[in-house]
C-alpha cells in the first residue's frame, strides 16, 4: 500500500502532467488556426486559376497540354502521402498509414500488380510507418524527400511540387497521386486522395468560367500550359496547408484526452490519499483514546 508521501509525490506528477498537456493543447489549437488561415488565404489563387481554365476550355479554342495526357501503358506510379514529424498527435499517421496501404491496393487493381510504386512520405513519423512496408514488398521503394517536411510552405513546397511535374514530363514517372487529411473543422478531417498527375479533364470540366467573351493574347493554347503548372502548384499548396491544420486538430484532440485522463487520474489519487490520510488520523486517536483509559 502507497505511503501518504508516495501519494503526495504522485499527485504533485500527475498535476504537473495536466498543466504540461493543457498548454499543449493551446499551442496546438493556436497553430491549427494559424494553418486554417492559410488554406483560406490559399483559395483565392485556387479560384482565380480555376476561372481561367474555366474561361479556357469554354472557348471554342483547342487547348491541350502534356500535363493532362495519359500514359497507354503505367509502370510506374508515385504516391505522394503527406503525414507529420513531430509526434503527440494520436494515431494521426498510423491512420494515414492504413488508408494509404488501401490505395496502393486500388492502384494496383488499376494498373496491375506489376506496376512499381514509389513511395514519398512527407514527415518523419510517416516515414518510419512505411520502412517495414517497403522493405518486404520489392515493387515498393521509398523516394527522398529531403528539402521538404510537414512545415514546408512556400518556394519549399513549390520546388518539391515542380520536381514531380518535370518528372512526369521527361517520363520517369507514369501517374501521381497525392494523399493528405482534409481539414474541415476542428473536429472534423477526413483522408482523401486525387490522381495529381495526369490532369483529369473530368476534374477541369468542373472549373467554371465567367461566361464573359475573351479575347486571349498569346493564343488560348498557350496560356493553357501556363495556366496548369499553376493549378498543380495551388493542388499541392492547399495540401500542405491542410494537412498541417489536421496534424494540429489531431494533435488538440490528443492533448485534450490526455488531459482528462490526468484529471481523472488526480481526482482518484486525491481520493485515495484523503482516505489514506483520514485513516491515519483515526488511528492516532485511537491510540490516544486507549492510553487514556489505561491511564
Amino acid at each position: 500500500m502507497a505511503t501518504l508521501r508516495e501519494l503526495k509525490g504522485r499527485i504533485g506528477s500527475v498535476a504537473s502532467s495536466e498543466k504540461i498537456t493543457g498548454a499543449m493543447k493551446m499551442i496546438s489549437s493556436a497553430k491549427m488556426h494559424k494553418a486554417e488561415g492559410t488554406v483560406r488565404r490559399l483559395h483565392p489563387f485556387r479560384e482565380c486559376v480555376q476561372t481561367i481554365i474555366g474561361n479556357l476550355l469554354s472557348s471554342d479554342a483547342a487547348v491541350s497540354s502534356p500535363l493532362t495526357e495519359s500514359r497507354q501503358q503505367v509502370q510506374k506510379v508515385a504516391v505522394i502521402a503527406l503525414g507529420s514529424d513531430d509526434g503527440l498527435c494520436g494515431a494521426y499517421n498510423v491512420n494515414i498509414f492504413k488508408e494509404t496501404l488501401g490505395v496502393l491496393a486500388e492502384l494496383r487493381s488499376r494498373y496491375g500488380n506489376g506496376v512499381r510504386v514509389e513511395i514519398a512520405a512527407v514527415g518523419k513519423k510517416l516515414q518510419r510507418c512505411f520502412a517495414k512496408t517497403v522493405a518486404s514488398d520489392p515493387m515498393l521503394s521509398m523516394a527522398d524527400v529531403a528539402g521538404v517536411d510537414s512545415k514546408s510552405e512556400g518556394d519549399a513546397v513549390k520546388a518539391f511540387a515542380q520536381s514531380y511535374e518535370k518528372r512526369f514530363l521527361a517520363g520517369d514517372i507514369d501517374a501521381v497521386a497525392l494523399l493528405y487529411v482534409h481539414f474541415f473543422s476542428a473536429g472534423r478531417q477526413r483522408f482523401g486522395w486525387s490522381t495529381y498527375l495526369p490532369i483529369s479533364q473530368k476534374e477541369l470540366s468542373t472549373s467554371k468560367g465567367t461566361g464573359r467573351p475573351y479575347l486571349f493574347e498569346p493564343d488560348a493554347a498557350t496560356i493553357f500550359r501556363t495556366v496548369l503548372p499553376m493549378y498543380l502548384l495551388s493542388q499541392m499548396q492547399e495540401a500542405f496547408a491542410q494537412n498541417r491544420a489536421s496534424e494540429q486538430a489531431a494533435r488538440v484532440m490528443a492533448m485534450q484526452s490526455a488531459n482528462d485522463n490526468a484529471t481523472k487520474l488526480l481526482e482518484q489519487l486525491q481520493l485515495e490519499y484523503n482516505k489514506l490520510r483520514q485513516q491515519g488520523i483515526t488511528t492516532e486517536l485511537l491510540d490516544i483514546v486507549g492510553g487514556q483509559k489505561r491511564d
